[in-house]
């Protein structure tokens, strides 16, 4: 595998302040060099062009799974959504990847009661719900996934995975990636106390004044992470 571990972020002109914090934490902890890539909409001209529509609450809801694309269908990648905070070394999730699956996530089992999220976004319910949030693609094994499937298939389609076949998706430790605040139990325990080393704010972060306080302990070292990030050095 390469030396270099290619991670895209997806990104969302309302989380700014959060996708660079994650930026910022993933270089910060990783013990290998790092490519770090925003999927931003507005710059897959000619590529993604499907309509936004009310149930997608943030740009980048379809664009994550240009990914393999983006990839050349070649190796393996990250994606992950903005709303992270890395507390631990992405080298150690990187060298979970496993070439007998097509990709590999986090299988939450996630059955929101709430009707809204962050921003008034709607929340919707469905099988496999959080998966898609960080997922390690096989690219080669995801040749399914071509700009044409992903500008027209439905949501459920992309984000159930039906795209790929039964067997293909291997599962990740729900306890040290991808830990859903308030939503799991809390675990705001250090990384080398076994504390989640992944940390996914997927009902509003502590970046929108509303969620200010949203997880706790976890909220406050947000806040030193982006204190950390943007420090002006005397």
């Amino acid at each position: 595998m390469t030396l270099t571990i290619p991670v895209f972020v997806g990104y969302d002109m309302h989380e700014r302040v959060a996708m660079n914090v994650l930026i910022d934490s993933l270089y910060q902890h990783s013990s290998v060099p790092l490519a770090i890539t925003p999927i931003v909409m507005r710059q897959l001209h000619g590529v993604f062009h499907r309509e936004r529509n009310q149930k997608q609450s943030t740009e980048f809801s379809f664009t994550r799974f240009l990914v393999p694309y983006m990839m050349d269908y070649k190796g393996w990648a990250i994606f992950m959504d903005c709303d992270m905070l890395c507390r631990g070394d992405i080298a150690e999730l990187w060298g979970l990847c496993d070439d007998r699956y097509s990709l590999m996530c986090v299988q939450h089992v996630h059955e929101p009661t709430e009707k809204t999220k962050f921003l008034g976004s709607i929340q919707t319910r469905y099988e496999k719900k959080n998966w898609s949030s960080l997922m390690l693609f096989n690219c080669e094994r995801c040749q399914a996934l071509t700009p044409e499937y992903v500008n027209t298939a439905t949501g459920l389609a992309l984000h159930r995975f039906e795209w790929l076949e039964s067997g293909q998706i291997g599962a990740l430790p729900a306890d040290r990636w991808n830990h859903l605040i308030d939503v799991q139990a809390a675990a705001d325990a250090p990384v080398e106390q076994g504390g989640p080393a992944l940390v996914h704010w997927t009902l509003g972060g502590p970046w929108f004044r509303q969620y200010r306080f949203g997880g706790g302990r976890l909220a406050t070292e947000w806040f030193a992470a982006r204190d950390e990030a943007f420090r002006l050095w005397e």
